[in-house]
């Protein structure tokens, strides 16, 4: 089921959706995000994905406007463990080079060691390398 979270102002930040067809959750972020929406955001769709038994997220964060490094010790030290805890093998992260919001996706991708990720400027190719794992039969 589609979720759609809106900041304080109302402004939504983020839409979360099981893909059925793919296999994985797709997640679209956008605007500013605080670091309140990052962690309410990455609990709705580590949910989504539980509930679902899929093992793979494509991450959209192209719309997302400044950086996000306020976060990103707790994205990748607390929610990430979380996440494979949940099931989580395989995560596409779609960004928009030379933006700030790239930067610390990045650094996140450096970071990271719960699960295997990627980074992508173009959305098929994402798709393209998520498909490997959530269609495979007996996920990897």
């Amino acid at each position: 089921m589609r979720q759609e979270l809106t900041s304080a102002l109302g402004r939504t930040y983020l839409i979360v959706e099981p893909n059925p067809a793919e296999r994985w959750i797709d997640v679209v972020w956008m605007g500013y995000l605080t670091r309140a929406n990052i962690q309410c955001g990455a609990a709705a769709y580590t949910a989504a994905l539980a509930a679902s038994g899929y093992h793979a997220v494509l991450n959209d964060t192209r719309a997302v406007l400044g950086p996000w490094e306020h976060s990103l010790d707790w994205v990748v030290n607390t929610w990430a463990p979380q996440a494979a805890a949940a099931g989580l093998t395989h995560f596409a992260m779609v960004t928009t080079r030379e933006s700030m919001a790239d930067a610390t996706a990045l650094s996140f991708y450096q970071q990271l060691t719960a699960f295997q990720a990627e980074l992508f400027a173009d959305i098929e190719e994402a798709r393209r390398w998520l498909r490997r794992f959530s269609l495979a039969t007996g996920e990897r």
